[in-house]
């Protein structure tokens, strides 16, 4: 589990693809890598994933075709700035809200514009997931924990500050560009027990 508070960014410094998926290397000056161990679980733009070996600057996992199919990475290349977050801890506070790192789509930025000192994204999310996206509620973009500001029959919109902007993938990213969603477990637990 995570929170949606990314820890700090990096990039893909390496993509070796295989018939069966990828072994991608993160590197990151400013992630902790000092408590990291084989086997951890590090979510990068939202997507769980394992360590394989590691050192002081970077990690490797390795992807499997099925998450390549399902997120991001299957357009990820050499470069990209991506999201970095370790696991929640039991000793830890939830800033954010719970977030599994099991991404359930792929979003599209549709505009991107400054309001005042902030910037508002307008989202466009695929049609099966947009009934569990409601205004005010939870919503995960590329590992990051996110309020939802406004929603229509395609789209929502969030609103990113300053600090979030500086401190994530955002800044680097453009009208047309991909992210990894993951909607509110919660809303997913309530469709649940209604069908029951």
């Amino acid at each position: 589990m995570f929170t949606g508070i990314i820890q700090a960014t990096g990039i893909i410094k390496n993509i070796n693809s295989h018939d069966k998926g990828s072994v991608i290397t993160f590197q990151s000056s400013a992630f902790d890598f000092s408590q990291i161990k084989i086997g951890d679980s590090i979510a990068v733009n939202g997507v769980c994933l394992t360590v394989i070996s590691f050192d002081k600057d970077f990690f490797v996992a390795d992807l499997s075709q099925e998450t390549l199919n399902c997120t991001s990475y299957k357009d990820a290349f050499e470069g990209k700035v991506v999201n970095m977050e370790s696991a929640l801890k039991l000793n830890q506070g939830i800033d954010g809200h719970l977030v599994s790192g099991h991404v359930d789509g792929i979003a599209k930025i549709n505009d991107k514009y400054q309001e005042g000192e902030s910037f508002r994204f307008q989202i466009e999310a695929p049609a099966e997931l947009r009934k569990y996206i409601a205004k005010k509620g939870s919503v995960t973009l590329d590992g990051i924990s996110l309020t939802v500001n406004n929603i229509n029959e395609k789209e929502f919109n969030v609103n990113i500050v300053p600090h979030t902007l500086e401190n994530t993938n955002l800044s680097s990213l453009e009208i047309g560009d991909k992210l990894n969603i993951e909607v509110d477990m919660i809303a997913r637990y309530v469709e649940q027990l209604t069908k029951a």
